[in-house]
């Protein structure tokens, strides 16, 4: 949809809570409607839909093709997070509404989560800390772990979370490797490539999940991926759930077919199944991985500047389609 510009109060809809920093400030700038707050959203559409021009939403609440279609008007989607798999990009393409995401910004962050999972699940330093607390230390003595500098770290998708992953990894004199589409021409050569998953999880010690969710990943890390990183390996996901094939994961798990996994998605977020929580060798996070402030402020401040160039120049600047 062509921008449009104008003079009167623009109508934002927010499709679900956003960060306060945001809220605030299409409230003072936009007329706001909060779609989670509104108690008819059907009578709603029906009478102000056509008044819509943009949406804010982020890679939680998304915005669906029905949504869309009941905007006539909508002209873009601001999205706070990277991952836009909860937006359907297809809808928003052939209505030609923009879309705008918030991408590098978290990069780090995610990637210090990343090592951080590897870390923890492989020194087993989570539950050395319940160990402590429980009162065992001065009765008996924590078990040896595995040592994680040295090893092979694959990564499954070396885009830029991907390549910060790898600074990291080889900061620890970990060797790396990597499964993407196609090979990168612009990274050290010796990252090794390989154009086949399963050759990669056979060949690694820790396998770090970094690609985007959506259709074409769903349960690209599965039985056959599990079984070839083998008894002594670790799953490390920074990515989306729906990568992941749960039940298989937990199946690996509880059958010593890996040795342990360090998760901050999951399936069906907030929830998480009963049986990855009974495991001691598994490290369980609440989706934290851009969860600090300083790139939480820059994200909300992505968010705003992609709506207000938006509808004060007709472009965005991080835009998906």
């Amino acid at each position: 949809m062509t921008h449009t510009a104008a003079t009167d109060p623009i109508d934002v809809l927010m499709v679900g809570p956003m960060p306060a920093i945001i809220t605030e400030h299409v409230e003072r700038h936009y007329r706001l409607h909060r779609w989670w707050e509104i108690k008819d959203q059907a009578n709603f559409l029906k009478t102000q839909g056509r008044t819509v021009r943009g949406i804010v939403t982020s890679g939680r609440h998304g915005a669906t093709r029905q949504l869309m279609e009941s905007l006539p008007n909508l002209e873009v989607i601001s999205s706070q997070g990277v991952g836009y798999d909860s937006i359907d990009i297809d809808a928003a393409r052939t209505r030609e509404v923009a879309v705008a995401n918030t991408p590098g910004v978290l990069n780090a962050c995610v990637a210090d989560t990343a090592l951080a999972l590897l870390l923890n699940v492989s020194r087993r330093y989570c539950e050395a800390d319940r160990f402590v607390r429980a009162g065992r230390w001065a009765k008996e003595a924590f078990p040896l772990t595995t040592k994680p500098s040295g090893k092979r770290c694959g990564i499954v998708g070396l885009g830029n979370i991907g390549l910060d992953v790898a600074k990291r990894a080889e900061a620890f004199d970990m060797s790396v490797a990597y499964y993407n589409r196609r090979a990168r021409n612009d990274v050290p050569a010796h990252y090794r490539y390989y154009d086949n998953l399963i050759a990669l999880a056979q060949d690694s010690d820790f396998l770090v999940v970094v690609v985007p969710g959506g259709a074409q990943t769903r349960h690209l890390i599965n039985d056959a991926v599990l079984d070839a990183l083998g008894p002594r390996g670790y799953l490390i996901n920074v990515a989306r759930g729906t990568v992941v094939d749960e039940a298989a994961l937990v199946k690996a798990l509880q059958d010593g077919r890996i040795a342990g996994a360090g998760l901050d998605v999951f399936e069906e977020e907030p929830q998480v199944p009963q049986a990855l929580m009974e495991m001691d060798q598994v490290v369980l996070l609440p989706h934290l991985a851009s969860g600090t402030e300083e790139t939480r402020q820059a994200m909300a401040d992505l968010v705003i500047n992609n709506l207000d160039s938006w509808f004060q120049r007709g472009e965005v600047i991080t835009r998906v389609v």
